[in-house]
């Protein structure tokens, strides 16, 4: 580890496109830079919490340590229940932390609120996936240190994260002493506590989830613990081993300290003056859920001697190699705006951080940065963070849409209690599940089913992964195209239209309506989308389609009844104004006052009762517009300009899933002020903690939004009928922007600056995209040049309602 210790040392003013660097410690940010500084493999998170603790009196600290789809379960207690509310909620668990390293100079022990910080500087390193902390510290004797630290959560293993804690004696003669623990004893976080009402941080534990069974050492300073959650009856073993690296010269002395859930190693190490003593810790984690409890700390074992043959070095050489290959693929570049290159890089590494990829799990709200929506997987995986991957690293997108065929059977039995046919995804969930308690902003976002299929379609088109599609894609988009026909009703109303009622779209400020707009139009476009794959499957797999056709009991009867009501789907519009109804009532309703909003109301669900909001033409976030991007080729450029105008001056954005969506619809109308004012907002909405709650945990559909923002909005990609096209428009603070792109296994780069617009296949033998409309076949290594038309909008087809 010498090598890169003195490269942190020597190297004071790191790339900051490439890294994200804290130059000081300021107590009262604590808690947001621990999410800031989070580290994660789509398995295990680590908070970027300091090794030592937190001693602060301005802020506060949550030391998280966090599986993906590891839970308990509790009660939902209701003051007023009815029949179908959820009954049991899930929550992402605060598990074992083995992060803790102290450190005592000459007995006094160091922590940032005592003694005198003399250096200080944090490095997230996104290229080599390392978390780096340099410190050089007096203690109150006088004692002086320099202390570096390194800690990863490996990418290419995923059970293993490992800490590289390194101390040199710089002014004195004496004994350090390093203590490396690993505590069980978690239950209400540090700093936690004080939720102010907001919904959105999920319910207090007031004892701990984890339950000690047995825990043991095996005398060399690696140790065990096994827990077991409260209600889920998960188990989880967690095990720590160490190497220690020392001075020819040097002696030590080594004492164990084994107390229930609470493990701890110290190495007594006696220095010279400029001598240096450092330790490797390496952390394993494995859980029932993925592993048989049997082999549980037999896989532990196995684990740890990889790490130790391997060293901390090796790990982190086997980290940059992952990274290189995923950042050739993922990396979207721009000149013009460093902290917006920061920022898009920061969000494309988190997102890799803390997506499932085992078709076991998915992605939560926060990821594993923090425990804000308590851990749950929204629509936000489908309609943001999959297609990040699906362009990306298309793997981890399939792995993603496994978890939804995982959990079909509970999708299943939630749309039999919700007497209807068919499946109905939760709104919320990580075992399968509904979680949400609040069902008008919850349950009735029925559109979650079509985002799925939306989801599906898009990664089957892109990729060409038709074994997805006969093995488990199909299955979902019949059972949930099944929801929909037994949901709606033909309407007389409405000329016999088929309509869908008492149904929230995704405005939440906006509930139980009939005939969301988006909702409708994208169910429309599910439905079709059944009826085309039962038709390939007929076609070209009709064993599988027989097999399939037999197991859920499907008939040619049902598929003519999915595309009737897909013909005859309301959708509602003003023809006074001009543009879509957000629903049957939205538009009669009363204005917001927003002249009259002081800016601390907001947001507003912090402020007014949701009664209240619902009676307004106010929207949380994109969902008319939404659409108009997600079925961009459905609406001319007319329609998308009037409903823009009308509906963006009513969205507060109080959702975080707002701002990339106005962006990408701005950019394709023309307005790239608005294009890049809601771009500049995603893509740092965690680096500038722009809503103001970053401390709770990142928001990982907005850093996939910033992505969408880049590719969908300024690159104009749009994916129709399985054909890649893009008109890209450059904003005015860029010079240039190029991302790249994995279409049908072959790798696309789009370069374009203000003269014109190159196409270079940089993986793949030959495709056929389109470029402003204009078909064109690009080869392999071939560099194409079209001149960047002005930056004005284009015609598009037009919606029949």
């Amino acid at each position: 580890m010498n090598e890169q210790s003195n490269e942190l040392t020597e190297n004071l003013s790191p790339d900051p496109e490439w890294n994200l660097v804290e130059e000081a410690y300021d107590e009262k940010d604590n808690q947001r830079m621990e999410s800031l500084f989070s580290l994660g493999n789509g398995y295990f998170g680590m908070r970027g919490y300091f090794e030592e603790g937190y001693h602060g009196k301005k802020g506060a600290s949550v030391r998280g340590n966090y599986v993906n789809g590891f839970y308990d379960t509790a009660p939902i207690h209701y003051p007023e229940g009815a029949y179908g509310y959820p009954t049991e909620g899930q929550a992402m668990l605060n598990v074992t932390d083995a992060g803790i390293i102290r450190l005592t100079v000459e007995g006094e022990s160091f922590h940032l609120n005592r003694g005198q910080v003399q250096v200080y500087r944090r490095v997230l390193d996104m290229q080599n996936g390392v978390l780096h902390r340099l410190v050089e510290w007096e203690s109150p004797a006088g004692h002086r240190v320099r202390i570096e630290i390194h800690r990863l959560v490996s990418l290419t293993h995923r059970h293993l994260a490992a800490i590289h804690y390194e101390v040199t004696a710089l002014n004195f003669a004496g004994t350090v002493s390093i203590c490396s623990a690993m505590d069980g004893d978690i239950a209400e976080a540090e700093g936690a506590a004080d939720r102010g009402g907001d919904p959105r941080l999920g319910a207090r534990r007031t004892e701990p989830s984890l339950l000690f069974e047995e825990a043991g050492s095996d005398g060399r300073g690696g140790g065990w613990l096994k827990q077991r959650t409260r209600r889920s009856r998960f188990a989880l073993l967690t095990a720590v081993s160490h190497q220690l690296e020392l001075p020819p010269s040097a002696a030590f002395g080594l004492s164990e300290q084994q107390d229930g859930p609470w493990f701890s190693v110290q190495y007594d190490v006696s220095l010279r003056q400029g001598e240096k003593v450092s330790l490797s810790k390496f952390i394993s984690v494995h859980t029932s859920r993925d592993t048989r409890e049997e082999e549980l700390r037999m896989r532990s074992a196995e684990e740890l001697r990889l790490a130790v043959s391997r060293g901390f070095d090796g790990l982190a050489k086997e980290q940059r190699a992952y990274l290189d290959a995923f950042w050739h693929r993922a990396d979207v570049e721009i000149a013009g705006d460093p902290a917006l290159q920061q920022g898009l890089r920061f969000n494309a590494f988190g997102l890799l951080q803390s997506a499932g990829r085992d078709g076991r799990t998915s992605m939560a709200a926060k990821g594993l940065t923090g425990e804000g929506y308590e851990g749950h997987y929204f629509w936000d995986t489908e309609m943001y963070v999959l297609p990040f991957f699906t362009f990306t690293t298309p793997e981890i997108g399939r792995a993603l849409l496994e978890f939804r065929y995982r959990t079909l059977e509970q999708a299943r039995q939630r749309a039999q209690v919700m007497s209807q046919w068919g499946a109905l995804y939760p709104w919320r969930t990580i075992g399968g599940e509904e979680n949400s308690a609040y069902f008008p902003a919850g349950t009735a976002q029925a559109h979650i089913n079509a985002d799925i299929a939306y989801g599906i379609r898009q990664y089957v088109q892109a990729t060409g992964d038709e074994d997805f599609l006969v093995r488990q894609g199909a299955e979902i988009l019949f059972e949930t195209s099944r929801f929909w026909v037994d949901l709606g009703h033909y309407n007389p109303a409405r000329g016999g239209a088929f309509c869908i009622d008492g149904v929230t779209g995704p405005d939440e400020y906006t509930a139980l309506v009939n005939n969301n707009a988006y909702t409708n139009l994208m169910a429309r476009e599910h439905l079709r989308y059944a009826c085309e794959t039962a038709k390939l499957l007929r076609e070209r797999y009709p064993m599988e389609y027989a097999r399939l056709a037999r197991k859920i009991g499907l008939t040619e009867e049902e598929l003519r009844e999915w595309q009737r009501a897909a013909d005859k789907m309301y959708v509602p519009y003003d023809s006074e104004l001009g543009i879509y109804a957000q629903d049957d009532t939205f538009l009669s309703k009363q204005k917001w006052d927003f002249a009259g909003t002081p800016p601390e109301k907001y947001p507003l669900l912090l402020h007014y009762h949701p009664l209240v909001i619902y009676r307004h033409q106010v929207l949380k976030q994109a969902d008319l517009v939404m659409v108009l991007f997600l079925l961009s080729e459905q609406f001319s450029t007319e329609e998308k300009i009037r409903n823009y105008r009308y509906y963006e001056p009513l969205t507060t954005h109080d959702s975080s899933l707002s701002p990339c969506i106005h962006s990408i619809v701005a950019a394709e109308i023309g307005d790239l002020k608005a294009a890049y004012d809601y771009f500049s907002r995603t893509v740092r909405m965690d680096l500038d903690d722009v809503n103001g709650n970053a401390k709770d945990g990142l928001h990982t559909a907005a850093m996939a939004g910033s992505w969408m923002a880049v590719v969908n909005g300024f690159g104009g990609m749009r994916l129709v009928s399985g054909e890649l096209s893009f008109k890209p428009v450059l904003p005015p603070p860029w010079s240039s922007c190029r991302f790249k792109v994995m279409y049908r296994g072959q790798l696309l780069e789009v370069f374009f600056d203000r003269e014109q617009v190159v196409y270079t296949l940089r993986e793949g033998e030959g495709l056929v995209i389109r470029h402003e409309g204009e078909p064109m076949s690009i080869h392999s290594g071939e560099a194409v040049r079209r001149t960047l038309a002005a930056n004005h909008p284009s015609s598009g087809g037009h919606l029949v309602s």
